[in-house]
């Protein structure tokens, strides 16, 4: 039969009719599985259509829990600090009575004034940085402690100021300039003293400088 006139058929597909029952002549083959949407795809499917979601800001600083802080001590009271005075000027009393005892004729220990103070912290410090070395041994220099030293008087200084008269100002800025300029000294001498035991060249042979202590 020519091509032209082969009988055109029509294949009703359809599984059930307009009523709703089942067509028995429909086509048992299984429908074709729709293709699986991802999870994550799905969810930004999803929050697409919902439209875009409003974000939190993050938390400022200021709403930030703060640390607990430390607790300080309590300062003492006034009527404890006096408790406390007392207490000491008795015993150190009585100490000075059975030194003297032990001691005929020593005189009274005077009160600590400020001048001693000074001289205290001052002997340290030459003492850090090696200046009481007995004769022919090699002094031994704390230079961290002779820093330190010279610190606490700057600071001594710094706190006392406009409480000195002329005399006690006179002192501590004596002392202060004495010690920097005998740190200076020393740590060139130190610095002088390793540049040449390691041989670096521009540098010329010395003895050997002190040893220090830290």
């Amino acid at each position: 039969m020519p091509e032209q006139n082969k009988p055109f058929v029509v294949t009703d597909r359809r599984k059930f009719t307009l009523e709703g029952e089942p067509r028995p002549d429909a086509d048992p083959s299984p429908e074709k599985q729709s293709r699986e949407i991802p999870p994550a795809a799905a969810s930004q499917a999803a929050a697409s259509a919902a439209g875009p979601v409003a974000v939190p800001p993050p938390a400022s600083k200021a709403e930030t829990p703060a640390e607990p802080e430390q607790e300080q001590p309590l300062a003492p009271t006034a009527d404890q600090s006096r408790q406390a005075n007392d207490a000491y000027q008795a015993t150190a009393d009585r100490l000075d009575t059975a030194i003297r005892a032990a001691n005929p004729g020593m005189d009274h220990q005077p009160p600590v004034n400020f001048d001693q103070i000074v001289q205290s912290i001052y002997l340290t410090a030459l003492v850090q940085l090696g200046g009481h070395a007995a004769e022919g041994q090699q002094p031994r220099i704390d230079i961290l402690g002779a820093r330190q030293s010279i610190d606490m008087l700057g600071i001594l200084q710094e706190k006392t100021k406009g409480n000195l008269n002329a005399d006690e100002t006179r002192l501590l800025e004596s002392a202060l300039f004495e010690l920097r300029m005998a740190f200076l000294e020393v740590t060139q001498a130190l610095a002088r003293s390793a540049a040449a035991q390691a041989g670096v060249p521009g540098q010329p042979p010395g003895p050997r400088g002190p040893s220090i202590v830290r």
